[in-house]
């Protein structure tokens, strides 16, 4: 036994033996994935109850047959802007102890018009995980507006292997067999925050191309090639019901000569065409990425990175920048520096969507809260919230005109951001 080079520790495999029992867990695994994934998609409606399903969203009355492919097709070929305001699609995931940061998550960016999707992984309590889908379920505008869910099946999530790029394909495969009134994907943690309401980011997106996909890229080089790429790994969370180290091979693989690998940050705005893509990859090159990041170290920071990044129809859509604050050590660590007060003025002057990471129940929290989002009670006041205020009553308990938004500073300050990454300087750097 010995410890890697690498940051990563794992049990190491010193001769042939290992060969087929990898072969063979690499197929089982992989098969595994593609059948949850597909399957959702794949499940009639009117049959028996999916496992994931406990919230259920609103249909829509002419979503049959709606993922045909030459129509999927077709909208790669649309460049205009529609002026129909736009709605968001989002996946908010936790651990252990996690749920009442996802629930406080998902208030303040929650809005009619959107939809959500919460997964709290495996190594959460049985419990904790039945008290948020029992919180979402009980929560009167949630169930008059049916577009929150939580997954009561969970998968166990590591951060460094393929499970949470799996759980992510799995959120977005529900996500569009439930609903195709949405149009771009983001995904959140319990440790994420908004800086801006949700008027402020429909307002302004209202007014952008549904073709553009924010993804932080770059060409993978240096250290990572070694540490990330030519590793052959094995993470146990595929097979286990408990977390722990990657395994990894005393082999190393040669890099691809068909494709280039990218790498950036696992924190995304995606348009529904390009997930779309990647779920049904009707030319078959992301399930190709995805049998081959399923062997990659940090696969989430690579995974749609590559796959944007080598496909024609898509690379010139690629906006490098994740929408986020986040703060690293130097050199940079694994996980991001902890905001906190300190922090509040640069997450202001970044002009990002979001920031992370947040400690619980942090005092900025409360600061953004009160500052930058206008929260006095559950949810971020928008135009939709027609209910009065008197005797400390909460106007979202009323629901009016979704379509209306009332954009307050944070509209300014995303759109300054936005002509910084939409110039053509920026431009001319996507997938380079």
């Amino acid at each position: 036994m010995r410890k890697n080079a690498g940051s990563y520790s794992g049990r190491v495999f010193s001769d042939r033996k290992w060969i087929l029992p990898f072969f063979a867990s690499l197929i089982i695994s992989m098969s595994l994935v593609l059948t949850a994934i597909l399957g959702v998609l794949s499940s009639d409606g009117g049959g028996e109850q999916s496992p994931f399903e406990i919230i259920s969203f609103k249909r829509s009355e002419n979503s049959s047959g709606y993922f045909v492919e030459s129509d999927i097709e077709r909208s790669f070929n649309v460049s205009v802007v529609k002026r129909e305001a736009p709605r968001f699609a989002y996946l908010i995931s936790g651990t252990k102890g996690d749920s009442h940061r996802m629930m406080r998550t998902l208030e303040a960016v929650y809005h009619p018009r959107n939809q959500y999707i919460l997964h709290l992984d495996l190594e959460a309590p049985p419990r904790e995980r039945l008290e948020l889908a029992n919180a979402v379920k009980a929560d009167p505008v949630f169930r008059e507006v049916e577009n929150v869910r939580v997954m009561s099946q969970s998968n166990l999530v590591t951060y460094k292997g393929p499970t949470m790029i799996a759980c992510t394909l799995q959120a977005i495969a529900i996500l569009l067999k439930e609903s195709s009134e949405w149009d771009w994907f983001i995904n959140l943690s319990a440790s994420d925050y908004p800086l801006m309401t949700q008027d402020d980011m429909l307002s302004v997106f209202s007014n952008l191309s549904r073709n553009l996909n924010f993804i932080e890229h770059t060409r993978i080089a240096g250290w990572k090639l070694n540490q990330r790429a030519r590793p052959i790994i094995i993470d146990p969370a595929l097979y286990l019901s408990k977390k722990s180290d990657l395994a990894l091979t005393t082999q190393r693989r040669t890099l691809p000569t068909s494709f280039k690998l990218f790498t950036g940050s696992a924190w995304v705005v995606l348009t529904r065409s390009f997930v779309e893509y990647c779920i049904w990859g009707w030319d078959n090159f992301p399930r190709t990425m995805l049998m081959y990041y399923t062997n990659f170290v940090s696969s989430p920071e690579g995974y749609f990175h590559t796959v944007i990044c080598n496909t024609e129809e898509f690379r010139h859509t690629a906006i490098s920048h994740d929408l986020h604050y986040i703060a690293w050590d130097t050199p940079p660590k694994q996980h991001p520096i902890s905001l906190t007060m300190k922090d509040f003025d640069k997450m202001v002057k970044s002009k990002a969507l979001f920031a992370r990471k947040f400690a619980k129940d942090d005092p900025v929290l409360d600061k953004i809260d009160k500052e930058l989002l206008g929260r006095t009670h559950r949810f971020s006041p928008g135009a939709w919230c027609v209910g009065t205020s008197d005797g400390g009553a909460d106007p979202c308990s009323v629901r009016g005109n979704g379509t209306m938004f009332r954009p307050g500073p944070g509209s300014d300050r995303l759109s300054e951001l936005l002509q910084v990454l939409l110039s053509k300087e920026s431009l001319s750097k996507q997938c380079l």
